[in-house]
């Protein structure tokens, strides 16, 4: 019986696959927004040793899973993971899945920016359309579910705005003139693509679990 009930607790919760704060702050503020009964967990507070995930997939897809069930297989806690790529227009697509490794080592997102905005410096600003891609991977060990976000927009010439991570500062949503980093965590939780794949997980949550 004490099994079964530690077992249920551990069902109402939700384990998020990622080190990055800031990703998790923003799926945090759109769980409590949705007032679902159910406990965004980080990574950090169910391991104290960091946990390193290799991003070894072709697809925005294939990396969600790998990371989602990894975790899941080390913690046997309901998780979900999400891979983000940034396909840029003028240069085939790029940087897509390889957005977070786009200079070299992972993590290093000031490289990554400045590389773009070089790759693009004599593209003028109507050809520099681009959209962000977000899919999330839910997984408990059973059959892994998609959930997917697209924001489009346009990257400018120089960064604007300190908020945000990632490309945040160099890109501009559509029908917006403000950088993702010039919006407030609210305003960029109600157009993002991450939002909008969080949103479709939240339903699914809702009617499931």
């Amino acid at each position: 019986m004490l099994l079964n009930n530690l077992w249920a607790k551990l069902k109402m919760k939700i384990l998020l696959a990622t080190n990055n704060q800031n990703k998790y702050r923003e799926i945090l503020a759109k769980f409590k927004e949705a007032n679902i009964p159910l406990e965004l967990l980080s990574l950090d507070q169910v391991s104290e040793e960091k946990i390193e995930i290799e991003e070894t997939g072709s697809t925005l897809e294939e990396n969600a899973l790998l990371k989602a069930k990894m975790v899941f297989d080390l913690f046997k806690i309901t998780t979900i993971a999400d891979d983000t790529g940034l396909e840029v227009e003028a240069i085939g697509g790029l940087p897509g899945v390889f957005s977070a490794r786009f200079a070299g080592k992972p993590g290093n997102d000031a490289k990554n920016r400045k590389k773009l905005l070089s790759m693009l410096q004599d593209v003028p600003l109507e050809k520099r359309n681009a959209r962000f891609k977000t899919v999330i991977c839910l997984y408990d060990g059973k059959e892994p579910k998609f959930f997917e976000g697209i924001c489009n927009g346009r990257i400018i010439f120089s960064e604007r705005g300190t908020k945000g991570f990632g490309y945040d500062s160099i890109f501009v949503p559509e029908n917006y003139g403000k950088t993702f980093a010039e919006m407030e965590l609210e305003e960029k939780n109600r157009i993002s693509h991450r939002s909008k794949a969080i949103s479709h997980l939240i339903e699914y949550l809702k009617h499931n679990y």
